[in-house]
């Protein structure tokens, strides 16, 4: 192949119309009279401008994409092309449609080492997206169909797939991300080649959102702020509950969708209690969470914020949780529950574990919370991920190193499993006046999974060691979104449910 200075895609032109119809010519040699004709070019580039496409290398006319948007209710899987095309008069083209439909694409046979397919694909794709289309759906050719006697459509592609078979059409689709819907009969009839089938190939725009009446904004880009509280002595509650505010007024002037806090956050409360025992001092700290979950509720609507509580002791009908809420902005209280005791919290306060697994929909995605010892738990991250969490949040209270690398490291761990994004926020400081609450070590972080969209060491953003800060990280849906479906690994796809599953033995929900 001569040397190339330039490569330019383009919409189609008037002028382009002949030499698109020699492409046509070129790249179906064995099809009778297939060339599109000058109408029904202009008709195309009329109606769809932006379907209409060419790939020029030196001003050389050498790949071409045409493509229409249908509503694709209106057709079954088992459509003829002419039912798409109208007869050729794509009149079924409408721009209120929720599919690109590709009518053609081809390259020119003397340059199909350039990846030009890709590129009309790629181009596709992000017409797709930016048209808000549910899919793009095409009948694909089946060139050495016609080879096999002995085989029907269905096992023809079914062995394309496994790699027993190569169809330079099929098997390129299939490598551009899309899948095979059904086998088409007499989809073209005058493709000999194919023996008239089709394999209808369908790609998923995942960015798709269904248009309603109603505006509603869906957040890419999501701020989180958490909270490195610096446990010391408080003079009552309301000297704890203005510092609390006083974060979440930071937290909120960065405009952050949420702010995270610690595990046991009103703990220095518990020193008043210091002359009982710790199991009877833990039940009177008890008393003051409902007053707590009230004041964080009463922020979250004032400073616009979506607060996670961290945690708080809870002891009703004889019964000791670790537990903490999810105050929404927008008024509405969640309850969320630490599922694993750790032994110390079992034998020093008679703690007792929850049963409430569950994920909490919010204006900023889809999230769950963990209290502390359960991210080390990795079933429970996993039954959230199948649920479809975007973030897990994680408030936690250690005292030693180790026991912080434990919470640390099988965060990161959970946000590479399950393709989300991780924030644990820790406290720091010590409390001299309270027994088996003496002292606190944490570093809070947002953990992300590992792949060329993210820090390649899993890290977004991570606060000073044993320091009392806020850490503001902005994190992004979308990318966790092409993640899923176009990862270098994809974790959640690829599991062998067919070998192993998880799920709740009970309803958890309260």
């Amino acid at each position: 192949m001569q040397s190339i200075d330039k490569i330019t895609l383009e919409r189609i032109k008037t002028a382009d119309h002949q030499e698109v119809r020699e492409l046509m010519k070129k790249c179906y040699p064995k099809i009778q009279d297939p060339s599109w004709s000058k109408k029904e070019l202009k008709k195309l580039t009329t109606i769809f401008p932006d379907g209409q496409v060419v790939i020029k290398v030196d001003g050389k006319i050498v790949a071409c994409a045409l493509s229409i948007i249908i509503p694709y209710k209106l057709f079954d899987d088992k459509h003829k092309y002419l039912d798409i095309t109208g007869n050729d008069t794509f009149n079924t083209h409408t721009i209120d449609g929720d599919t690109l439909y590709g009518l053609d694409l081809m390259v020119h046979p003397d340059y199909r080492g350039l990846r030009l397919g890709r590129r009309l694909y790629d181009y596709r794709k992000e017409l797709c997206e930016e048209l808000n289309l549910k899919s793009i759906v095409f009948g694909g050719r089946l060139p050495n169909f016609h080879k096999f006697d002995d085989i029907s459509a269905k096992e023809y592609i079914d062995k394309v797939k496994r790699k027993e078979i190569h169809d330079p059409v099929l098997n390129f689709q299939l490598s551009n991300d899309f899948f095979v819907k059904r086998v088409v009969k007499n989809y073209l009839p005058e493709d000999e080649a194919s023996e008239s089938y089709a394999a209808l190939l369908e790609w998923a725009n995942i960015y798709y959102a269904k248009p309603t009446k109603v505006y509603k904004p869906e957040k890419s880009v999501v701020r989180l702020g958490l909270v490195q509280w610096g446990m010391r002595p408080y003079k009552d509650f309301n000297d704890l509950t203005e510092q609390i505010e006083y974060f979440v007024d930071a937290v909120s002037g960065y405009r952050a969708d949420f702010a995270l806090f610690p595990e046991y956050i009103n703990a220095p409360l518990m020193a008043e209690f210091n002359h009982l025992s710790e199991p009877e001092a833990i039940r009177k700290l008890a008393g003051y969470t409902d007053r707590m979950r009230d004041v964080f509720a009463e922020f979250a609507i004032t400073y616009n914020t979506n607060i996670i509580t961290g945690s708080m002791p809870e002891f009703i009908d004889d019964t000791l949780l670790n537990v903490g809420y999810l105050c929404k902005r927008n008024g509405e209280i969640e309850r969320y529950e630490k599922i694993h005791a750790t032994p110390d919290e079992v034998k020093v306060w008679g703690m007792n574990g929850g049963t409430q697994i569950k994920t909490f929909d919010t204006d900023a995605g889809k999230i769950g919370i963990l209290i502390c010892y359960d991210v080390e738990f990795p079933e429970l991250s996993r039954l959230l991920a199948l649920e479809g969490m975007d973030i897990l949040f994680v408030p936690f209270l250690t005292d030693t190193q180790n026991g912080y690398s434990r919470v640390r490291n099988c965060a990161m761990a959970r946000a590479i499993e399950n393709e989300c994004y991780v924030a644990v926020a820790g406290s720091v400081g010590n409390l001299p006046k309270v027994h088996n609450m003496d002292i606190s070590f944490a570093q809070s972080v947002v953990f992300t999974p590992c792949d060329f969209s993210f820090p390649t060491n899993g890290i977004k953003a991570e606060a000073t060691p044993n320091t009392e800060m806020i850490l503001i990280v902005d994190v992004d849906l979308d990318l966790l979104k092409e993640l899923h479906e176009q990862g270098s690994v994809r974790t959640m796809k690829d599991r062998r449910t067919d070998l192993y599953d998880l799920k709740l033995k009970k309803s958890s929900s309260k």
